[in-house]
């Protein structure tokens, strides 16, 4: 397993990721369409954010899409519920070596 780092634009959110993405997944709810996130679900215990997010709860309020406050790119998401072993980083925060020759996933957020 590799290590990854990556940030916002600004580098102001750091992220550390310790795990070697094997798809990315593009998701097409309200929020994730407007970002163009490109998404990888890893354990939480598998990535370290280091720096001040903005987060942002929509809808049925499960999770919490979080930001940079400078640069305003949207960086990962966390469950707002602690027990759900799963969060979302968003891969475009990475050098394009780790995720531009990664088989795409669709997921159908838009009818849930």
């Amino acid at each position: 397993m590799s290590e990854h780092h990556g940030s916002c634009h600004c580098g102001k959110i750091r992220l550390t990721l310790r795990d070697d993405p094997v798809e990315a997944a593009e998701c097409n709810c309200s929020i994730c369409r407007r970002t163009a996130g490109l998404w990888h679900y890893p354990s939480p215990t598998l990535v370290t954010v280091a720096g001040e997010a903005t987060g942002y709860q929509q809808g049925d309020r499960m999770i919490t899409t979080w930001h940079c406050g400078t640069c305003a790119c949207t960086t990962h998401w966390t469950a707002v519920d602690p027990d759900y072993d799963r969060m979302g980083v968003n891969l475009r925060m990475f050098d394009p070596g780790l995720w531009e020759g990664l088989p795409r996933k669709l997921v159908d957020g838009a009818s849930f």
